[in-house]
């Protein structure tokens, strides 16, 4: 049973690149976060520069995390939309050397310049490591839709990662939906909750998530979606101090 909350790395630029004080400035803030935090919860995951931004390495991020609680459980992401197979098995090799436990293989948003698609597909890409024999080494993971067509995923089940991360969910249906197709089979299910407050509408709406099922009462369906599935992974990119709220309710 776990309750995961997601954290985005620091910026490494904001209109211009950061200076190496305002980036130690950024890493200072994103441990103090991980303290607070660390008690709350039984792991963290980190992002990796959501909406093709450039942000500080998930895997860096996660050594510094580690190095103020050596107990809480760290996972990234990795995305694989800019990056070739041998960066990649790079960044693998350093959540091993690092003690991460796990790694979310994700295509990643497009980013705003550069190079739009490697052609890598995330599912080939776990079924490659697992072949290897990392997977003995750290836990693979793979994103599905709130709404999974189980037909159309079918490359992604039979990579066999330890478990799937949904996309952000809505309703307890999704979640039922899913763990009775996927969990029977051995795998780890992580719904995704998005945090429904007002410095998070931003985010909802880009997403185009509907959260009025659930605002209302946002502890109880958090709870729910962690009596089903086993864990939950909370996010809020926007509102921290309304997520720390939360963790202390789910306590």
């Amino acid at each position: 049973m776990t309750i995961i909350y997601e954290i985005n790395p620091p910026k490494v630029i904001q209109d211009k690149i950061l200076s190496h004080k305002e980036l130690s400035e950024s890493v200072e803030n994103l441990k103090d976060r991980a303290i607070q935090v660390g008690n709350l919860c039984d792991g963290i995951h980190l992002t990796d520069s959501v909406l093709g931004i450039p942000r500080v390495s998930p895997i860096t991020a996660g050594f510094f995390i580690k190095n103020t609680n050596s107990m809480i459980k760290i996972s990234a992401s990795v995305r694989v939309r800019d990056r070739n197979i041998i960066s990649i098995t790079q960044t693998i090799c350093d959540a091993i050397l690092l003690n991460l436990n796990g790694i979310l293989i994700l295509k990643g948003d497009v980013p705003p310049t550069g190079p739009k698609d490697s052609k890598l597909v995330p599912s080939d890409v776990v079924r490659q490591f697992n072949e290897q024999g990392f997977g003995k080494k750290l836990d693979f993971y793979l994103s599905i839709p709130s709404n999974p067509d189980f037909a159309k995923i079918h490359k992604k089940i039979e990579s066999q990662p330890k478990g799937f991360v949904t996309q952000v969910i809505s309703s307890i249906d999704q979640v039922t939906r899913i763990v009775d197709k996927l969990k029977p089979h051995g795998f780890t299910i992580i719904p995704c909750v998005l945090l429904s407050t007002q410095k998070n509408k931003k985010s909802a709406q880009m997403l185009n998530l509907d959260w009025s099922g659930y605002s209302d009462n946002l502890t109880e369906f958090v709870k729910k979606v962690h009596k089903i599935a086993g864990n939950v992974l909370v996010s809020s990119p926007n509102d921290f101090t309304g997520a720390l709220e939360l963790l202390k309710n789910l306590r």
